[in-house]
């Protein structure tokens, strides 16, 4: 029962990942054609709830799915099961998060 809704919480991650990634993508690639440096790039995310909802999400979406893909490395390669394969689960995906909102956080800074 477990592992249906590891399987099924990693593919729902990726559905959201994608469509994240194609837009970070394109704005990656329109802001560097055009020009734009990292010192022109900040001060126009500064204050966005836009942006801080397009990778907060991304955030969340990323440290779900990485989260369960280490935990099947580690069943794997280390044999860890149970309590300390959750732990380590649970522990990747507040770690992801965490990082990754402090990046978000300093990006929109809100």
């Amino acid at each position: 029962m477990i592992d249906t809704r590891l399987y099924l919480a990693q593919r729902i991650s990726a559905l959201i990942m994608v469509p994240l990634v194609i837009g970070h993508l394109a704005v990656m690639l329109y802001a560097v054609q055009g020009g734009l440096t990292a010192a022109e790039i900040l001060p126009r995310t500064r204050g966005s709830v836009f942006w801080f909802g397009f990778y907060g999400v991304f955030v969340l979406a990323v440290s779900v799915h990485a989260a369960i893909g280490l935990s099947s490395v580690a069943r794997e390669w280390l044999n860890w099961t149970g309590t300390r394969l959750r732990a380590f689960a649970v522990l990747c995906c507040l770690a992801l998060a965490v990082l990754g909102m402090r990046a978000v956080l300093a990006v929109t800074g809100l």
